[in-house]
């Protein structure tokens, strides 16, 4: 019996235990999906915050008198970022966070190099590690005031020691997730030592660095806010909402000055998101592959 050319295609067609290759649409192109949830998140936002207002407006729920309604917390949101005093106190929280995460990779990634290709030096080290991470970095803040006082060199050295670790670990793992061809076939053409480490080992594992550097850049400053709150520093946003709640409490100043170290910590976030799929979006697919 004959089978024509047709034929074998026509069989895959028939048969579902076969896998069909993908059929392209000339000219489509993946949905863009990110405008979509972009929108989503502006009308969930909104939603929330009108809700709020009318929890407030109607006093069922909450009292006025002591929550202030939404339009009022903008209200003077917008007011504080035209206020060079509290704009005084940003440039302070955010030189602290600067400082601190320049220190904390200047430490935790080559930290992170060196317990990733040492045994030994993780041998010796690992007990002492497990024995300091857990500390809180809030716990030390009556040490920091000893050492530092209470101005920027406090803040800088309790957020330092709270977001190394993350970006220790992630250096760690991302090291030895090296695949060993990509060393081996380095090592075939004579790429040793500083060259390995620059060529081979730090692009692979740069994912994995930035991850460690997200994930310090956010809690940088939430340890700074909160040290600056329950420390009196002279300066940054928590100073401004302890002064603001001192006294008679002006609980509209207090709220809004949330308000704005929640947004600049959410710009944090959007911006280092951003620097991820730039410049690594290659090992996200690898990932999802």
């Amino acid at each position: 019996m004959t089978m024509t050319r047709a034929e074998p295609e026509r069989l895959v067609a028939l048969d579902p235990a076969r896998p069909r290759a993908p059929r392209r649409r000339s000219g489509s192109r993946a949905p863009y999906r990110a405008p979509k949830r972009v929108l989503l998140g502006i009308g969930g936002t909104v939603f929330l915050l009108l809700v709020a207002e009318l929890v407030v407006r109607t006093g069922v729920v909450v009292d006025p008198q002591y929550l202030p309604p939404v339009s009022a917390v903008l209200a003077r949101s917008l007011q504080l970022a035209g206020d060079p005093a509290f704009l005084a106190d940003i440039g302070s929280t955010m030189a602290a966070w600067v400082f601190a995460l320049l220190i904390a990779v200047v430490v935790g990634v080559p930290g992170g190099i060196a317990l990733a290709t040492s045994r030994t030096g993780y041998a010796a080290s690992s007990s002492v590690i497990a024995a300091i991470r857990p500390i809180p970095a809030v716990a030390l803040i009556p040490l920091a005031l000893l050492v530092f006082g209470n101005g920027l060199g406090m803040k800088v050295g309790l957020a330092a020691f709270g977001i190394v670790w993350p970006i220790l670990f992630n250096t760690m793992y991302g090291v030895r997730d090296v695949d060993p061809v990509a060393r081996d076939t380095a090592r075939s053409y004579g790429i040793r030592g500083p060259r390995m480490l620059r060529r081979v080992i730090l692009p692979s594992a740069a994912p994995f660095i930035l991850t460690g550097a997200r994930i310090a850049a956010s809690l940088a400053f939430v340890i700074i806010v909160s040290t600056e709150l329950f420390a009196g520093a002279s300066s940054g946003i928590g100073a401004f909402i302890l002064l603001a709640s001192s006294g008679g409490g002006d609980t509209l100043t207090v709220i809004a000055g949330a308000v704005w170290a929640g947004v600049i910590g959410l710009l944090i976030s959007i911006a280092l998101l951003w620097v991820d799929g730039r410049f690594f979006r290659w090992a996200r697919r690898g990932e999802a592959g």
